[in-house]
C-alpha cells in the first residue's frame, strides 16, 4: 500500500526546525563618526521568526544599528549579516530586509495601490505579478479598506499600516521597523501589536525600535538595551528582568499599625526607598535587598510589633525599571523621564 505524504505537514515541521536558526547576526559591530563612537562593538544574535524589542534613548545607537542592517551605513569595524549574507552585500541585503523608517514620504494625490505598485515596481516585481502582490500585502497589513483612498489624506495609524505593507511587497525575511508604533492612539498600538506577532507567526523576524516600553514588553520575545552606543542587556524579557534586578520591589498592607510598620521597615538594614504616601489606605512599598528567609524575618519583626497584617507581594520590575536602571535615568526627574521617551 502507497504511503500518503502530507507535505503541508512537512512544511510546517520544517519551518519549525527553521525557527531555531539564527537569522541576524552581529559580531564586534562598531560605528566612528571621527571622535564620536556611536556604535561600541555590538554582539547580537536574533533567531528566525522571533520579535527583538530595541530600546535606547535619543542618541543611543538604535539607528544606527538599524541603518547599518539594512545596507544603507557602512560599519567601522566588525562584522554583521542577515541570514548568511553580509550586510555591506547590499543587493543581497535590499532582498532579505525590508526596512521602515520612523517617517516615511507620501505622494500627494496617489492612491494607495498606487503607493505600492510604485514601490513594487521598484523592486523589479513583474507588472503581472504586482497587483496579486498589492492584494496580499494589504490583506496582511489589513489596510485592504485603504486601496483606493488617497495616501496623504490617512491618518498616522493607516499610514503605518500602509507603511508595513509597502515593507512587505518583496516579501523580505527579516523585517527591520524604525518606531512603528509612534504616534498612535492606543486602539492603533493594540492593534500593530497584533500585526507584529502575526508577522512573527508567520516566519518573519523582527527588530523593532520602540521608547514605547509597554508595547515592547507585551509583544517581544526578547530585548535589547542600548545606551551610548553600547549593548548593555540583551536575552529573553524575563532573563533580562531577572538580571538586572538586584533589589525587590516590597508591598505590605496592613489593617492596624500603619506607621509601626512603617518604622520597623525603615529600621531593617535590608530596606530601603521607603514608600509611605499611600500610608492612609495601610500600603508601605519598599526595596528589599534580601532573600526569602530575610524577607520572612522581617514580616516575623513587623508582626512581633503588633502589626496587623492584610498582604505582602514583590512587585516584578518593568522593562521600564530595566531601561531606567541601565540607563541611570533618574525615575524621579521629570526632565529626565521625557528623555527616556526620546525617539532614538
Amino acid at each position: 500500500m502507497a504511503v500518503q505524504i502530507d507535505r503541508s505537514r512537512l512544511e510546517r515541521n520544517k519551518q519549525v526546525t527553521i525557527q531555531s536558526e539564527t537569522v541576524l547576526h552581529c559580531q564586534q559591530l562598531s560605528k566612528h563618526y571621527d571622535e564620536i563612537i556611536a556604535l561600541d562593538s555590538l554582539n547580537l544574535d536574533i533567531k528566525q521568526g522571533e520579535i527583538f524589542g530595541f530600546i535606547g534613548h535619543n542618541g543611543a545607537g538604535k539607528t544606527t544599528t538599524i541603518r547599518i542592517l539594512s545596507g544603507l551605513l557602512k560599519p567601522t569595524s566588525g562584522s554583521a549579516s542577515i541570514c548568511g549574507q553580509d550586510v555591506t552585500n547590499q543587493r543581497a541585503i535590499h532582498r532579505l530586509v525590508g526596512y521602515m523608517p520612523d517617517s516615511f514620504g507620501v505622494y500627494d494625490q496617489m492612491r494607495v495601490w498606487e503607493y505600492l505598485d510604485f514601490f513594487g515596481a521598484a523592486f523589479k516585481i513583474p507588472r503581472s505579478k504586482r497587483l496579486d502582490r498589492i492584494e496580499h500585502v494589504l490583506d496582511i497589513s489589513d489596510a485592504t479598506y485603504m486601496k483606493d483612498r488617497f495616501v496623504d489624506t490617512l491618518s498616522k495609524g493607516m499610514k503605518q499600516r500602509v507603511g508595513i505593507a509597502r515593507t512587505l511587497m518583496h516579501d523580505p525575511q527579516v523585517l527591520l521597523l524604525d518606531e512603528p508604533a509612534s504616534g498612535l492612539d492606543p486602539q492603533a498600538r493594540v492593534e500593530m501589536r497584533h500585526l507584529l506577532r502575526s508577522l512573527a507567526d508567520s516566519g518573519k523576524t523582527l527588530l523593532v525600535s520602540s521608547h514605547i516600553l509597554p508595547e515592547l514588553a507585551a509583544v517581544c520575545d526578547s530585548v535589547g538595551i542600548i545606551h551610548s552606543g553600547k549593548l548593555r542587556a540583551a536575552g529573553p524579557l524575563g532573563t533580562v528582568l531577572a538580571e538586572i534586578q538586584r533589589e525587590r520591589c516590597m508591598e505590605i498592607k496592613v489593617v492596624e499599625g500603619k506607621f509601626e510598620a512603617s518604622e520597623i521597615i525603615n529600621a531593617n538594614p535590608a530596606a530601603s526607598h521607603i514608600d509611605v504616601d499611600d500610608i492612609d489606605l495601610g500600603i508601605v512599598r519598599f526595596r528589599f535587598d534580601g532573600d526569602d528567609e530575610a524577607v520572612a524575618e522581617l514580616l516575623l519583626q513587623v508582626q512581633e510589633g503588633g502589626v496587623k497584617i492584610a498582604t505582602l507581594r514583590e512587585i516584578p520590575l518593568s522593562l521600564e525599571d530595566v531601561y531606567m536602571a541601565i540607563s541611570g535615568i533618574d525615575t524621579e526627574s521629570p526632565d529626565d523621564a521625557d528623555d527616556s521617551g526620546a525617539e532614538r
